[in-house]
């Protein structure tokens, strides 16, 4: 699977991502985008390196020649957690200016599973334009919105959930947040 993380409030997201596949045995391919790193170092006082030793391999967002760049490499799918409004509308535009819209666009190209976390609010009508782009060329747009059913205790399980219903999007099984039982 790969794994992008871009520049937005919400590292934590991808972050938990990573090591939720870690645990599970799920091999994935990093990219962390250069306002992730700054944003890393703000929210959760950690570096680019910290978090690429949760990967299997990680690429920089500069190298357009790395595997991930092609088509011809096989993945499961992708996912971009947290999106930043900059790299969503640069898929929606076709613009593949890094690895990450790049990935993401072989990705569509190859009619894998795309999933896009965004996390802005409020949204502008450039924005929920770019979504409905996005979702009509197969991607996934799961913004991080956590539920509350499952009566969360922690910050960690408002994430979990978040992590997990990416997780459902792509058929991967877990046990990261209760499941609706009903009243």
């Amino acid at each position: 699977m790969v794994v992008a993380i871009t520049g937005c409030s919400g590292v934590v997201y991808g972050v938990r991502l990573l090591e939720v596949c870690r645990r599970l045995g799920i091999e994935t391919d990093l990219i962390a985008s250069r306002a992730a790193e700054e944003i890393l170092k703000f929210e959760l006082e950690k570096g680019v390196e910290d978090i690429r030793k949760l990967a299997t391999r990680s690429y920089s967002p500069d190298d357009l020649a790395a595997p991930l760049a092609s088509g011809s490499v096989r993945t499961d799918g992708m996912v971009i957690m947290p999106c930043s409004m900059k790299t969503l509308g640069a898929i929606a535009s076709g613009v593949a200016a890094d690895l990450i819209s790049r990935a993401a666009d072989v990705t569509l190209k190859e009619g894998r599973p795309l999933v896009l976390v965004p996390r802005e609010t409020p949204l502008n009508l450039i924005h929920l334009e770019n979504m409905a782009r996005l979702n009509r060329a197969g991607a996934t747009i799961l913004p991080a919105m956590p539920a509350y059913y499952h009566k969360p205790e922690a910050i960690s399980d408002l994430v979990d959930f978040v992590v997990g219903k990416v997780l459902d999007a792509l058929n991967v099984e877990h046990e990261l947040y209760r499941r609706w039982q009903g009243y």
